[in-house]
């Protein structure tokens, strides 16, 4: 052979090479997407994002999020024509310490009894990933909530500690001022900065603000913010000096759309955001301006019709949507998690602002920057609905109802890429499809 010849050949060759390590990386790239969610109008209030556009998912992380992402490059494809897409909502008032202590002296069973629920039976059917306990484990316990409910459910569990030390045990365990401690309660947060989120002080009956201070106190000291369930002392303590004397920026106020129920009869009651001509109080506006937050906490009887929606009539939106989760209030007025957010697109919120407030806004709050959003590299929690159009009736608190003519219907939730909930096969092969 001459030299000219070896060389062409050589030429041939390393072209085949070339064209053999391409094709390689062809095949590799076309396995490279786990699922590619397809077609969906995809809403993802921190990147700004409101258009059709495709989800890329591969090992459990947002991988891609573009337009038109070709499905030869994924494994799986799920058809999201028509449907919703966002990051996996979060549900920022749940009460999910679920054990056997009767606790019956006390009236609520919310710690480590049979009033809290067991998330993972409530989370993912209705778009949920993230919940964050308000508060029905303190420093006593939350080793034991921790061990029982949190390392134990799919659902990823949050929480907010009790200040008082043995955490929501009912009422007359809420009046115990000389169990409310600033400094273990610190202690056991510092033990786990990424579980629990900030402090939570509720039901007390005192007309002083002790809890308020030392749940403060411990939220200074761990940088965490306080969530309040205000309005039972006796006489009334002022929401406004509450909101704007003791509040930080970034401390919540749960229960916003609460109806008064004071009277002669029970001056203690919680006061209004709202006043007699349910009128919105100015100094709600400044509050929530200054940087307060004003969460929804449906629960059992904490939202009134007239109140909310006079509210959102008059501009004063709630910073965050949630359900206040626990056994009295699951199939009462409040369902769960897609249903208090229906009442607010019902009562005229767009979906983008609906949406931000159960993803985004929340992940803000609770100081978890790193979850509701479909950024790549996220944790692939990703919520697919449907807004369903038709007649429905929802209640409030009161057993009032308002009827509207949309719903959210979680169809398909993923928890870092995987399958928690499908409701109607979306991700599934069909039956008489070939097997792979």
């Amino acid at each position: 052979m001459n030299k000219q010849f070896i060389k062409k050949m050589g030429k041939h060759v390393a072209a085949f090479f070339i064209t053999l390590n391409l094709f390689s990386n062809s095949v590799l790239q076309a396995q490279e997407i786990d699922m590619l969610i397809k077609g969906g109008h995809v809403i993802d209030p921190k990147n700004k994002i409101n258009s059709i556009m495709d989800v890329a998912i591969k090992d459990g992380k947002i991988f891609r999020v573009a337009s038109n992402i070709p499905s030869t490059e994924a494994k799986k494809t799920v058809d999201a024509k028509g449907l919703y897409v966002s990051p996996g909502f979060i549900d920022m008032h749940v009460h999910v310490f679920a054990g056997t202590e009767e606790q019956s002296f006390t009236g609520f069973g919310i710690t480590n009894g049979f009033g809290s629920v067991a998330p993972d039976d409530f989370t993912f059917r209705s778009g949920v990933t993230t919940v964050v306990d308000a508060g029905s484990a303190g420093w006593r316990n939350f080793n034991v909530f921790k061990r029982q409910t949190i390392d134990n459910s799919q659902t990823r569990v949050l929480a907010f500690i009790s200040i008082t030390g043995y955490g929501m045990l009912g009422t007359v365990h809420a009046q115990d001022t000389t169990d409310m401690n600033a400094v273990p309660t610190a202690f056991i947060m510092n033990e786990y900065p990424d579980i629990i989120v900030g402090i939570k002080a509720h039901h007390y009956r005192g007309a002083d603000f002790t809890p308020i201070k030392r749940a403060i106190a411990a939220g200074n000291i761990t940088k965490k913010p306080i969530i309040v369930d205000f309005g039972s002392s006796t006489p009334k303590l002022p929401i406004e000096d509450l909101f704007l004397k003791y509040f930080r920026p970034g401390d919540i106020f749960t229960h916003t759309y609460s109806g008064s129920d004071m009277s002669e009869k029970n001056p203690g009651g919680r006061e209004s955001v709202v006043d007699e001509n349910n009128k919105v109080k100015p100094f709600v506006f400044e509050a929530q301006k200054q940087g307060r937050i004003f969460d929804v906490g449906h629960g059992g009887g904490a939202f009134v019709w007239s109140t909310a929606i006079n509210s959102i009539k008059q501009g004063f939106l709630p910073n965050t949507i949630s359900t206040d989760l626990y056994r009295n209030s699951r199939n009462a007025g409040m369902k769960d998690m897609a249903n208090v957010m229906s009442k607010f697109l019902v009562m005229g919120m767009s979906i983008q602002d609906v949406i931000l407030r159960s993803t985004w806004n929340p992940a803000n709050v609770i100081q978890h920057p790193e979850l509701g959003h479909l950024s790549v590299g996220a944790e692939a929690d990703v919520t697919v609905f449907n807004i369903r159009e038709g007649k429905f009736g929802y209640m409030d608190a009161r057993g009032a109802v308002f009827n509207g003519t949309k719903k959210i219907e979680a169809e398909l939730t993923l928890m870092a890429g995987k399958v928690a909930w499908d409701l109607n096969g979306l991700s599934a092969p069909q039956w008489d499809a070939p097997r792979k």
